[in-house]
């Protein structure tokens, strides 16, 4: 269980820096950003799967089209959640990005229900409640919905949904939705290099190596969170995933000094009193 707990912690840290990691990349379009993520991830997930000789789930795959089309689903749900966290690093918004991931927990919860027929406690109706309460003052406040956060916090519960139903693991699955989403990524990036755009004609060998790096960047935390979630209760994992979050807003206030009006704190008070709520329910549960 202690290994268990250092492999979620390593996976939920490299995802809350990960806005340094696209920070270097800010000169890049968030779309060539995420293509470049996807084939380069396919990359060095086949080559983690040639080593581990680990093919014959391929072959069952192929003959459920099910499984095919919803992965195919949740490929394009990954994609528009890489695509929009991008962008929000770039353009500064990295405490707005946060926010999404403060309250996808308390999305779960909610797609649970209506979706999986799953029976909420009152506590975590009562933290739901008050992270909505959040939401509203945030919008409030600004005249408009949070909608980096929501859509981040959707886009992933939803792809959460579908992996969650899903016959396979977190490296077989991130194999299959690379590949279903490769053609698309090589088109984008042999049109661009016949165009004479793009980093890998127009880039210098720093901005080249970035993006090869986001291969191992993309694969080595989701294969550290597999690990540890197989390890570990699931209430000490759903304390752990605050760390991801957590690590992006201190990244997006003391780092890139976006600007954080006091008023907004207020919202974020609600969502962070709704995640304690949830966090000592699930424990209380967990003891009984």
């Amino acid at each position: 269980m202690n290994l268990g707990i250092v492999y979620a912690t390593l996976a939920y840290a490299a995802w809350g820096l990960f806005p340094l990691y696209f920070h270097q990349l800010a000169g890049i379009p968030a779309l060539e950003v995420v293509v470049h993520r996807t084939v380069w991830s396919l990359v060095f997930v086949l080559g983690v799967l040639l080593v581990r000789r680990h093919w014959g789930w391929m072959r069952d795959v192929v003959r459920q089209p099910r499984v095919l089309g919803a992965f195919a689903l949740s490929a394009l749900l990954l994609s528009g959640n890489w695509l929009t966290y991008v962008w929000a690093v770039q353009n500064q918004h990295v405490v707005d990005a946060s926010l999404g991931y403060f309250i996808l927990p308390l999305i779960n919860v909610a797609m649970g229900y209506v979706f999986l027929h799953e029976r909420p406690r009152p506590g975590q109706w009562l933290a739901v409640a008050v992270a909505a309460a959040g939401v509203l003052w945030q919008t409030v406040q600004t005249g408009r919905l949070p909608w980096i956060a929501l859509v981040l916090a959707l886009s992933f519960g939803f792809y959460g949904l579908l992996r969650k139903v899903a016959s396979l693991g977190a490296l077989e699955g991130l194999a299959l939705e690379t590949i279903l989403l490769a053609p698309l990524g090589l088109g984008a990036l042999a049109w661009w290099s016949w165009q004479g755009q793009g980093v890998l004609v127009q880039g210098d060998a720093p901005s080249i190596a970035w993006l090869l790096l986001a291969g191992p960047l993309t694969a080595i935390p989701l294969l550290l969170f597999a690990a540890g979630a197989r390890r570990i209760p699931l209430a000490t994992l759903g304390i752990l995933q605050y760390i991801s979050p957590t690590l992006q807003f201190a990244l997006g206030v003391w780092i890139f000094h976006e600007p954080f009006q006091m008023a907004r704190l207020a919202g974020f008070g609600l969502i962070w009193a709704a995640l304690g709520v949830y966090s000592v329910e699930g424990w209380l549960a967990g003891r009984k």
